[in-house]
């Protein structure tokens, strides 16, 4: 199989997939209390509640007589939000949309969803990005300095602190930077909330810069700390694996510097299972915000965004991001199947469909 039939292939059993978690969760959306119609008409009810309340006299008659909305109002109410069609219709017009990548409308924030997510991207992309740098900037070298060095004092301390720092959930942590250097209780060099100060349009390019990294070295403290010890161990492991393999041994036999038999030989095929999982690391940086580090650091991002619309019954949005980011997982995992081939050429398209 060639790599154009193997990706068309891949696209085609793609829409199942797709299709199938939008339906599932569309099918649940239904059967959920609480959604926009009804929170409508609990607005109405708490409105007229209040209207009652101040009319003085007949006022309990009057609110009693409000308590319950006419049918007309309810379908209006229906009609507003599109909940005056047969489920079916309601799904086959969402299904419309998402072929053209029309997301719909926010019900709460009445803005596109595409707006919306578009709105939101730089904080995302801002804590994404730094969190899938340092990570593999700082764990890629450690890990391989661990591998070397097996079983000696620095093996053994560096495994105690990228261990420690992966038992500390990042929100702890978060609160931990805020207390110490947020102003706290004890000093505050860095900001509390937000990306840029107020004045960031008046600064220089290098004041931008620095009130740049300046925000976000606190969040980015947080959300980076227990990524390292996942990637720092693999990369240490898979490296050692090879090590211990026939072909290093030969090499050295052969009479090849350290640095070249880990460097030449040992470098590539070690790194195959890292490059693989680069696509997905990647792209789940940047579209996959933490909830509880962008509330801790009141920064609006995609967590935030995705928490608020299913508290809210924001139906448009929780299913617009939801085949969003579901298409963009199905084509990073095509992306990480080509990727070890290009890592490995000895495997072939008809291995990775087994």
């Amino acid at each position: 199989m060639n790599l154009w039939s193997y990706i068309i292939k891949r696209v085609l059993l793609m829409l199942p997939t797709l299709l199938g978690v939008i339906a599932i969760t569309f099918a649940v959306i239904q059967f959920v209390p609480g959604g926009p119609v009804e929170q409508a008409l609990v607005e109405l009810k708490g409105q007229f509640g209040a209207s009652g309340d101040v009319g003085g006299g007949g006022g309990g008659a009057q609110y009693r007589g409000r308590q319950g909305i006419d049918a007309e109002r309810v379908a209006e109410i229906k009609a507003l939000y599109g909940f005056d069609k047969p489920p079916i219709e309601r799904f086959w017009q969402m299904l419309k949309g998402f072929a053209t990548f029309d997301l719909g409308q926010s019900f709460y924030h009445h803005k596109d969803v595409w707006d919306l997510v578009v709105s939101k991207l730089p904080v995302s992309i801002t804590i994404g990005m730094w969190t899938f740098f340092l990570t593999y900037f700082i764990s890629l070298p450690l890990g391989i300095a661990k591998a070397v060095r097996e079983g000696s004092r620095f093996d053994s301390l560096t495994t105690m602190l990228v261990l420690i720092g992966y038992s500390i959930p990042g929100f702890i942590l978060g609160v931990f930077l805020l207390v110490m250097f947020g102003g706290g209780s004890f000093v505050q060099w860095f900001p509390l909330r937000g990306l840029t100060s107020d004045n960031w349009e008046q600064l220089s390019l290098i004041g931008k810069v620095l009130d740049y990294l300046w925000h976000i070295a606190l969040p980015v403290t947080a959300s980076v700390a227990g990524s390292f010890a996942v990637m720092t161990m693999l990369t240490k492991n898979t490296f050692l694996e090879e090590i211990r393999k026939q072909y290093v041994l030969t090499a050295r036999a052969k009479g090849l510097s350290e640095n070249k038999v880990l460097y030449k030989h040992v470098f590539r095929n070690a790194l195959i299972p890292l490059v693989t999982g680069f696509p997905a690391a990647f792209i789940g940086a940047f579209f996959t915000g933490s909830l509880l580090i962008e509330t801790l650091f009141s920064l609006d991002g995609l967590g935030l965004l995705s928490y608020e619309s299913v508290i809210r019954r924001d139906y448009p949005v929780v299913m617009g991001t939801l085949y969003l980011f579901t298409l963009i997982g199905l084509v990073v995992k095509l992306l990480g199947d080509l990727c070890y081939v290009w890592a490995d050429p000895r495997l072939q398209f008809e291995s990775l469909n087994s």
